[in-house]
């Protein structure tokens, strides 16, 4: 198999003497910056408005799963900030071996809405190579209670 590096093939450094914005490392220092903490409460906002959870105090005998956010800078092809994406996603280390183990497969889009997006796309002779989804939620139905932590600096 010939990979990129054999091939002596190396993606060009952009180097630059711009001031370089860091992804924040915790929720504390999003807070501490006005555009992150704008992309957090637009996330959080996004988990009420879709009824992601409701507040309940853990049963006897059941364990919480650990939450965190992630931080990441989407880019222009300019290398201007086109974004700041913000998710709070469930620790995936507390899975227990044998139940629901392997199942990794979750849809997050609505069939309906991909239809309508390749139609749109269809008509209109468009090239499509990527679609973004602003805030993707698990549309499939959950039989089981899971129990998630509050997320860090939200309590």
């Amino acid at each position: 198999m010939v990979t990129r590096s054999k091939a002596r093939i190396f993606k060009p450094k952009a180097l630059c003497a711009d001031k370089v914005e860091v992804e924040p490392c915790s929720i504390e220092e999003a807070l501490a910056h006005p555009d992150w903490r704008l992309a957090v409460q637009v996330e959080f906002d996004a988990l009420l408005a879709n009824s992601t959870w409701e507040l309940r105090s853990l049963p006897p005998g059941r364990k919480a799963i650990g939450c965190k956010w992630l931080f990441k800078i989407k880019k222009n092809p300019d290398g201007t900030i086109s974004c700041r994406k913000v998710q709070l996603v469930a620790k995936g280390c507390s899975q227990v071996p044998g139940y629901n183990f392997k199942e990794t497969f979750s849809p997050v889009v609505k069939p309906a809405t991909i239809r309508a997006i390749l139609s749109i796309v269809v008509t209109k002779g468009w090239h499509l190579r990527q679609v973004d989804v602003n805030n993707a939620f698990l549309n499939g139905d959950l039989t089981d209670d899971v129990f998630m932590q509050q997320p860090p600096s939200y309590e």
